[in-house]
């Protein structure tokens, strides 16, 4: 277990390396996250109606770090696709390392990464006016929510990498499945104004669960419930849905990350 640990922290340090040797790459996880909060917090505030006494500003907020945690699917799917396809998998393959370092190697710079920009992101949203209202704890716990989301994202990533091995069909892929989970939820708008059969569907979106449970633990309204066990209970809801999808997906990973390093 040592070994694991010791070899998935140098692996993630690997990572985080190429990082910095080339800083630009930190635009392309930042700059558009940051976009979504001054477009949505300026442009659509004033003109949005939003349960509670925060308005838009504060709504919207836990809404962009939940896409942006969404966003770490393509992040590390392509990351994976990039290993098998320049060979690094096979340099891997002829060091004494733990197989399952390297999977959690790349998760794990991926959530470092992603932790980076919501710390951009909230320091924004502060200064548009966004507040948590709960107290340093509360408001650590929303973060964590979202970051365990985020990692969660990153193995389905991973799986989706090792299985399709094309950054193409892994884009393709990547904006079918993010686009009904993000806009058929909480995250942008509340739910109480859509009809009858949409608003079911946003309502047992697993997105929807995370994003209530942040707004709850940050303090910031998110309108009355219909009765949905997602909706009385976001952040139990939530910490079980993501609890199962990771206890899924890490060995399904694993497994395809074996098939694939054994065919090269």
């Amino acid at each position: 277990m040592t070994e694991v640990f010791s070899d998935t922290f140098a692996l993630a340090g690997r990572q985080m390396r190429h990082i910095r040797r080339m800083p630009e790459q930190l635009l392309g996880i930042t700059v558009m996250p940051v976009a979504f909060v001054l477009v949505f917090g300026y442009l659509f505030g004033s003109a949005m109606q939003v349960p509670g006494q925060g308005g838009y500003k504060e709504y919207i907020m836990a809404g962009i770090f939940a896409q942006v945690m969404l966003a770490n699917l393509t992040t590390t799917a392509v990351g994976v696709v990039e290993d098998l396809n320049n060979g690094l998998v096979d340099r891997f393959r002829a060091l004494p390392i733990s197989r399952s370092s390297v999977l959690l190697g790349r998760t794990v710079a991926d959530l470092v990464l992603v932790s980076w920009t919501s710390a951009i992101m909230a320091l924004v949203g502060y200064l548009i006016g966004w507040r948590a209202h709960n107290g340093i704890l509360q408001t650590l716990a929303g973060f964590g929510l979202l970051l365990l989301m985020g990692f969660v994202m990153s193995w389905v990533g991973a799986l989706v990498g090792l299985s399709l091995r094309s950054p193409e069909a892994v884009s393709a892929l990547a904006g079918v499945v993010m686009m009904p989970l993000a806009f058929l939820s909480n995250a942008f708008v509340p739910p109480q104004g859509l009809p009858g059969w949409m608003r079911v569907v946003v309502e047992w979106n697993p997105v929807s669960a995370v994003v209530s449970a942040a707004r709850d633990l940050f303090g910031n309204d998110r309108g009355t419930s219909d009765g949905a066990f997602p909706s009385d209970h976001p952040i139990l809801a939530a910490t079980i849905v993501m609890g199962v999808l990771l206890a899924i997906v890490i060995p399904l990973a694993g497994r395809a990350y074996q098939r694939a390093a054994a065919k090269r």
